[in-house]
């Protein structure tokens, strides 16, 4: 479903032995805790990993000097995991107010360190991490985009949808474009503005909600962002670029894709190559337009792209640079405006669609006009009124779709309706939003209900490290504005999974906690270094891990080659902090904003 891009090494067990401490005769079992930690008034659950259910046994929680400051009980089983972990039982210790750092006990068992703290010490680390897998996803290589060859929509054909079926064709007047920069996709060197412009539009929302709080290195990422989708999008031709590079390479035609080769960036600008070499298209990067100039674009794209440059409006004009307000609007007006919503189709996400294989739209025209609508009343520009008009429309149509989904890459009607709603008066649009959102986050509580570690979001599919934050920032949005906070403590429980409280005993944000991703499928990573704040997919289906394989010029990773997750796997789903597990350990742009914003709204 994801590109395939690439990332594992050694992980300690969560299971650590911590001497005889109180209750020595229960069995050893395995303690999830969130290892960054817990705010002071948060709802604060842990979780007994058990052969089988060791009843109401009596836990500790330790300073970092060794001093129980709490003890309570072990809750009744949420149910089996595994067949062989048959108890997932909950410790209780919202009681625990006091700032530290502590470890939680049972019998010679010990959890990893966590931190109790304000939101503000906990996570405003985080967002500076996330900004610095940002940092390392600049495109500062690829010299030769600065003068890319336009080509036509490629064919694909195979099971997967991603096998090119036809040589790449050039445009006949042989079009160039500048697309030079960007942030890479994942752990590949391709670039969408699909994903780009989904993550651009959660940094921009991030850096509004926390205000005089936001990092310099949050504005400065926002700033090269919106630099390349201003380059991307040329309004006065009314043409959009969607991808730099292919993924797939094909020996039936004799080139290789982006997916065939490990290195680092900057050496395909030392490739000796051009036309009917297999490594052209390496160097010399095709870039795919949405359509020809003028025609109309695919409804998603102009959405979430209108969307970012309406924030880009908002900011410009709350630090009082109008020129550059009216300039971002201006952008977000002509994108917006030549989105096609009749006779859409199938949606242009990425070259092959199977890629991101998004199907709602609604909810990104929604996010479109709502964050213009904003930018236009800040610089009392009189489309205002036409632009909430088209909001409320797209709203209606989302919410009467068959494609509602939560917060992710593939559906922005959470920021879409927290943001209309704020704006409207009382009356039945505003509720049907709020009703919308309150969908969204009891589907998830529904989800939750029925996951052992009270986790909304299916672990046989793809994208749960994403959909986790997602949730979490969701409640956030809920909460900032109804004042409502009923489900506060669902959200920070999908955050605590995130960073560790599941059934593997790992945070999904390299950096994060004491166990983390350590081979993420990432070959910056993987030749260079870690690379801290990228966010990974995190546990998938067990079937996608049947064809994976270590890419050529790959570092081996875990060196030992030893899988420290197996144990923790069930029949249908699976962790592997493996080089070879795409399907896992990959990070990308989309997971990582996601996570960029659920602790920016924390913070805020």
């Amino acid at each position: 479903m994801r590109r395939i891009a690439l990332a594992l090494a050694l992980v300690v067990s969560t299971t650590v032995s911590a001497g005889a401490a109180a209750n020595a005769t229960q069995p050893q079992v395995h303690l999830r805790v969130d290892q960054v930690g817990y705010a002071i008034g948060e709802q604060k659950t842990a979780y007994v990993l058990a052969k089988t259910a060791i009843g109401q046994a009596r836990f500790e929680v330790k300073d970092d000097r060794g001093r129980v400051v709490f003890t309570g009980r072990a809750g009744a089983s949420n149910g089996q995991w595994s067949p062989a972990f048959q108890a997932v039982q909950p410790l209780d210790f919202s009681g625990l107010r006091r700032r530290g750092t502590y470890t939680i006990h049972i019998g010679q068992s010990a959890s990893p360190p966590f931190r109790v703290d304000t939101a503000k010490e906990l996570f405003s680390g985080l967002v500076k991490d996330t900004l610095n897998f940002f940092d390392t996803q600049r495109d500062t290589a690829h010299l030769t985009d600065k003068d890319a060859t336009v080509y036509h929509h490629p064919v694909f054909s195979g099971d997967g949808g991603d096998v090119p079926a036809e040589p790449l064709k050039p445009w006949a007047n042989a079009a160039k474009a500048d697309v030079h920069g960007g942030w890479f996709d994942a752990g590949d060197f391709v670039k969408f503005t699909h994903a780009s412009a989904y993550a651009l539009s959660n940094m921009l929302y991030a850096q509004r909600a926390l205000g005089a709080q936001a990092p310099a290195a949050l504005k400065r990422e926002g700033e090269f962002g919106l630099a390349w989708l201003d380059k991307v999008w040329d309004k006065d031709a009314r043409n959009l670029f969607v991808q730099v590079g292919i993924g797939t390479g094909s020996e039936e035609f004799g080139f290789l894709g982006d997916h065939d080769v490990w290195r680092l960036p900057e050496a395909d600008d030392a490739l000796e190559t051009g036309p009917g070499d297999p490594w052209q298209f390496i160097k010399y990067r095709p870039v795919f337009p949405a359509g020809a100039p003028g025609e109309k674009i695919s409804p998603n794209l102009a959405g979430r792209g209108s969307a970012a440059f309406g924030l880009a409006a908002q900011l410009a004009a709350q630090r009082g640079d109008k020129a550059a307000a009216r300039k971002w609007f201006a952008e977000g007006w002509a994108l917006y405006t030549s989105a096609k919503t009749t006779d859409v189709g199938e949606l242009v996400t990425a070259f092959p669609h199977a890629y991101y294989p998004e199907d709602s739209w609604q909810d990104d025209m929604e996010f479109g006009a709502t964050e213009l609508a904003l930018a236009a009343l800040k610089i009392k520009d009189l489309r205002a009124f036409h632009l909430v008009r088209d909001a409320a429309r797209w709203a209606h149509e989302y919410i009467a779709s068959d494609a509602k989904d939560a917060l992710n890459l593939y559906d922005t009607s959470a920021l879409a309706h927290a943001d209309l709603a704020a704006l409207l008066p009382h009356g039945s649009l505003k509720d049907a939003l709020i009703g919308d959102l309150r969908r969204q986050l009891d589907d998830g509580v529904t989800s939750a209900q029925g996951h052992p570690f009270r986790h909304a979001v299916d672990v046989t599919g793809f994208d749960a490290a994403t959909r986790s934050f997602g949730f979490a920032a969701t409640a956030k949005l809920y909460e900032r504005l109804t004042g409502d906070r009923r489900y506060s403590s669902f959200g920070t429980s999908q955050r605590n999974f995130a960073f560790g409280n599941n059934a593997w005993g790992t945070s999904l944000m390299v950096g994060a906690g004491t166990v983390y991703p350590q081979c993420p499928q990432h070959q910056v990573s993987n030749l260079r270094g870690e690379v801290r704040g990228a966010v990974v997919n995190g546990p998938n289906g067990a079937e996608n891990f049947e064809w994976i394989g270590i890419p050529d010029g790959a570092n081996a990773c875990p060196a030992d080659g030893v899988n420290r997750f197996a144990e923790f796997d069930t029949p249908t789903a699976r962790y592997l902090d493996d080089v070879r597990a795409w399907p896992s350990s990959e990070p990308a742009i989309d997971f990582t904003a996601t996570a960029l914003l659920a602790l920016a709204l924390t913070v805020a």
